[in-house]
């Protein structure tokens, strides 16, 4: 038996992680960094500190790839800073700690 969750079970884990970074990923496929400093209970988000990962024209499915100014030899991935931003809540697929997440490939792909 399957226990739904309420409006309010969300807003409780959200809470947990006000003052701290984390990842937004918004319909639209835009994904952005920032430290949550405030919400609603629509879901609308304000981050303070905020990273937009640019997306890559190609293949916009992946984030777009620069030369390290650090070393020249490898690869990393293109930001723009936007500082304080509002995300309207009906565009928030995904919020989650900065900390402890890692992207991994879709087992379902290719199948």
């Amino acid at each position: 038996m399957s226990k739904s969750r309420t409006r309010k079970d969300v807003i409780h884990n959200i809470e947990k992680l006000m003052d701290q970074p984390v990842d937004v990923k918004l319909a639209g496929g835009r994904e952005v960094t920032g430290v949550l400093k405030g919400f609603d209970l629509s879901l609308n988000l304000v981050l303070d500190e905020t990273r937009e990962y640019v997306r890559n024209f190609e293949d916009p499915s992946k984030r777009s790839l620069i030369p390290d100014p650090a070393s020249p030899d490898s690869m990393v991935e293109e930001t723009r800073f936007l500082g304080v931003v509002v995300c309207k809540g009906t565009l928030v697929l995904v919020v989650s700690p900065y900390d402890g997440t890692e992207e991994i490939e879709n087992p379902f792909a290719g199948e």
